[in-house]
């Protein structure tokens, strides 16, 4: 090899090595970004799961938790998973076709949080309804998490178009007095029971002030 060889050897031998470095660091650079554009997507993803995801609020679960410790039944249970549908109903975040559609979908909630209530009995509603409560129910008992955001978002969006009056006191009389008289006397007197037992003596005492304000108010009108 001649001096000249050598020499463009050498020079060739400088610029190649940077050039490797630049694309190596280039390489990094791409597969970084493309990374961080991964996790942002991610994280947008997630952000939309939230926003339009049925899941239930953290106070909801710490009051169904605290009723369960407490040893209510899972209808009492379930009952704080209602209460949170009716009062985003009345907040305005989405509406309801009707009084027995909100509670239906914060049954739904409450046993794919956990809450064991059965199914209703064949023959009390309709099957889909039925195949509905045991999907949730097995979902709950599962414990799977997987929610598709495409769904909850039309769900929700299907329920922003219905009215709110569905959460009104004058609705809810409706239906409270409605499920009663399906129930014979014999149920309800022991269902009753049942609450007074495990109410406990604050409660005991706060529901029956209620009851006498009732009375109260419906004699003077």
């Amino acid at each position: 090899m001649t001096s000249i060889d050598a020499a463009v050897s050498a020079v060739c031998d400088r610029i190649s090595k940077p050039l490797a470095r630049t694309r190596r660091l280039r390489g990094y650079r791409e597969g970084h970004a493309g990374s961080m554009a991964g996790r942002r997507k991610r994280r947008s993803a997630a952000q939309n799961l939230r926003n339009f995801s049925d899941m239930p609020e953290q106070t909801t679960l710490k009051r169904a938790r605290a009723a369960k410790r407490a040893g209510r039944a899972p209808s009492t249970q379930a009952g704080e998973f209602v209460r949170e549908e009716m009062d985003h109903i009345r907040e305005g975040k989405h509406g309801a076709r009707s009084t027995k559609q909100a509670i239906a979908i914060g049954l739904s909630k409450a046993r794919k949080a956990g809450v064991d209530l059965p199914a209703p009995k064949k023959g009390t509603t309709s099957e889909r309804t039925r195949r509905a409560a045991k999907r949730a129910l097995r979902q709950g008992r599962s414990g799977r998490k997987t929610i598709s955001s495409s769904r909850s978002r039309a769900t929700r969006d299907a329920l922003k178009r219905e009215g709110h009056a569905a959460a009104s006191k004058k609705a809810l009389a409706r239906q409270a007095r409605s499920t009663a008289r399906k129930r014979s006397a014999s149920s309800r007197r022991a269902s009753a029971r049942q609450a007074a037992r495990t109410k406990g003596p604050a409660l005991r005492r706060s529901a029956a002030r209620r009851a006498a304000a009732t009375r109260r108010r419906r004699s003077e009108a």
